[in-house]
């Protein structure tokens, strides 16, 4: 009897020693949106993912993306070099080597951002980048997306396309705000 009593006494104050998962998470989740550096987060991306916690792997991505130090939160050059690194980031995993998209960066060399999102708009077919995004479940990267949070500017025939585009694909056009 006494003996169970020492067990249960033991038992109770490993598990006091032992850290509460969920307390852990709230830490690197806490981690993540103070992190600046690129390198911590693809460290973190890669061990999230390898011990399947997808809630840390998803919040480190989305802050290593975020990270484009030559553009403003918020404008339209910063969305569009999110989705280009969004895209790379997830091609380079998956291909196991870096990868770039150096069609992408050329056509904006020559024609800038808004031109570019404008012509993926508004031309005749989906972008393999538009397909491979929807395919990866990141509707909210593709260029279209970004013409519709950036109204002001395009014209409204080329908002009209890209809302177009976004619905015949059965995306939730409310989920990309």
């Amino acid at each position: 009897m006494a003996n169970d009593k020492k067990k249960s006494a033991d038992k109770n104050s490993a598990d006091s020693k032992v850290p509460d998962k969920k307390n852990i998470e709230k830490k690197i989740l806490a981690f993540v949106e103070r992190c600046e550096n690129p390198a911590e987060l693809e460290s973190l991306i890669k061990n999230a993912t390898r011990l399947g916690n997808t809630a840390v792997a998803e919040a480190a991505f989305r802050k290593r993306i975020s990270l484009v130090p030559a553009e403003r939160p918020g404008s339209v050059e910063h969305d569009f070099w999110q989705m280009v690194q969004a895209f790379e980031f997830t091609l380079s995993e998956e291909r196991g080597k870096n990868t770039r998209l150096f069609r992408t960066r050329q056509k904006v060399a020559k024609a800038g951002v808004v031109q570019t999102l404008r012509d993926w708009a508004v031309g005749s077919q989906e972008t393999a980048g538009f397909k491979m995004l929807l395919e990866r479940g990141m509707p909210e990267f593709t260029g279209e997306a970004i013409t519709l949070r950036h109204p002001e500017h395009f014209e409204p025939p080329v908002l009209e396309a890209a809302q177009q585009r976004l619905t015949a694909a059965g995306v939730d056009l409310s989920s990309l705000r």
